[in-house]
């Protein structure tokens, strides 16, 4: 797992943007995520996993593109709403271009033979990356059985019922949020302090006793 924290340095938009455009011009279909993670976690340095997950998260809960969503919100944690436009545009003016070039040829040799094995030959890697990626992420967040059960929950709701992700959201997450809810984790706290306090002051008391009868 990297332990890069985001950088103390100001980055340019004109790296902000150079790097979200190399993203949008080099990343394909579902394997999106494994490119954005090896751009922003290894490479770049702007993120660490557990960040880049808290991110992923929220790009996948709002409406849109989960890439374009991940280029909005990394782009305003590193330079705010003018580093959030620019990384938006980035990430979206390659698919732009290479679709308004290239649509009538796609749409004529959709089913040449050429066409459809680099196609084939993209999506495998795409894949494959991907497994690695989400396996890689999966580490520091999936920690116990509960974890496991929630993300196996999530994909059979998603993946084999084909429930909308909304629904299964509104499932899941009240599920998880109960489970991780802040307040659990400052009552155990308070609770432990207590029973430490409880026991120093018992301890107090009789060293009191003790001087008492002495």
């Amino acid at each position: 797992m990297s332990e890069a924290p985001p950088p103390a340095e100001r980055i340019g938009l004109g790296r902000i943007f150079k790097a979200f455009f190399l993203l949008g011009a080099t990343s394909f279909g579902g394997g999106v995520v494994a490119y954005l993670r090896e751009a922003l976690v290894v490479r770049e340095r702007w993120l660490d996993d557990r960040t880049f997950v808290e991110g992923l998260e929220l790009a996948q809960m709002l409406p849109g593109l989960n890439a374009t969503n991940m280029s909005v919100y990394v782009g305003e944690r590193l330079r705010g709403a003018p580093g959030a436009l620019v990384a938006c545009l980035g990430m979206m003016l390659p698919g732009t271009i290479v679709v308004m070039a290239l649509g009538v040829l796609v749409a004529e040799n959709a089913k040449a033979w050429d066409l459809s094995s680099v196609l084939l030959g993209v999506g495998s890697a795409a894949v494959g990356l991907l497994v690695q990626t989400t396996w890689r992420l999966a580490q520091p967040v999936v920690r116990n059985a509960f974890d496991v059960a929630i993300a196996a929950a999530t994909f059979v709701g998603v993946s084999w019922l084909r429930l909308p992700l909304p629904l299964v959201l509104l499932v899941i997450a009240p599920i998880a949020i109960g489970r991780y809810r802040p307040r659990a984790a400052a009552a155990a706290a308070a609770g432990a302090a207590g029973g430490e306090g409880g026991r120093a002051e018992a301890g107090d008391a009789d060293d009191d006793a003790g001087r008492g009868h002495a």
